[in-house]
């Protein structure tokens, strides 16, 4: 015979019956389960900890500065730049990388981005005439003409066999309006590169005479 369950407590019977369910119910779902429910509490095991990614060395920034000049050969000026900054980012006393951006800026008419990265590749590789050289393209372009010839006086010390160096020195002092001195440069640019348009030119535009240039220095 069914015990008759009081009419106040019936409501509390079907809770509990309710609740034995939803308990069974959890325990059947997570018997099958694999979550670690003790590695959730505070003093539960836990996954050791990952170990931090490496850092970039140095050495890792030259690949980006090679990959780099190769696009800029191949015309793609955007991807070039990405693995210039990437290789700066790594290092930021990469001078190929340096020289490469500059290079790319230049061609962009970006003179003054231009001129900070020849200076920075300059401050790294004192003994090259490149960087001057570069660096005084942006300053002619600038209007910034002293500076372009202290630049250029500075690259033909350092590397007197370079024709372009002198055809730029020839237009800086045109532009200063010392002829003697341009017609030096022009000379000695020709003297170099007999077929070189621009130096010839210039030479014949500032009067230039035979034999001058042979021993500007």
């Amino acid at each position: 015979m069914a015990i008759p369950v009081p009419r106040p407590f019936r409501g509390a019977l079907r809770l509990g019956r309710l609740a034995a369910l939803s308990i069974v119910g959890m325990a059947i779902m997570l018997g099958g389960c694999s979550v670690n429910l003790g590695s959730l509490s505070p003093g539960g095991e836990s996954e050791p900890p990952k170990p931090a990614p490496a850092q970039p060395s140095v050495t890792d920034a030259q690949p980006h500065a090679v990959r780099g000049q190769a696009l800029a050969r191949s015309g793609k000026t955007e991807e070039a730049r990405s693995e210039f900054d990437q290789a700066i980012a790594i290092d930021p006393n990469n001078a190929q990388a340096l020289y490469g951006r500059a290079l790319l800026y230049q061609g962009e008419k970006q003179h003054q981005p231009a001129i900070d990265d020849f200076t920075a590749a300059n401050g790294l590789t004192p003994q090259r005439a490149e960087p001057l050289l570069g660096r005084a393209i942006s300053y002619l372009a600038l209007d910034k003409v002293r500076e372009a010839v202290a630049d250029l006086d500075e690259a033909a010390q350092a590397d007197p066999q370079n024709a372009q160096i002198w055809v730029a020195r020839g237009l800086a002092y045109e532009r200063l309006g010392d002829k003697t001195k341009a017609a030096d440069s022009y000379g000695r640019a020709v003297n170099l590169r007999p077929r070189d348009e621009a130096a010839r030119s210039g030479f014949a535009r500032v009067g230039g005479k035979p034999g001058q240039g042979s021993d500007t220095f």
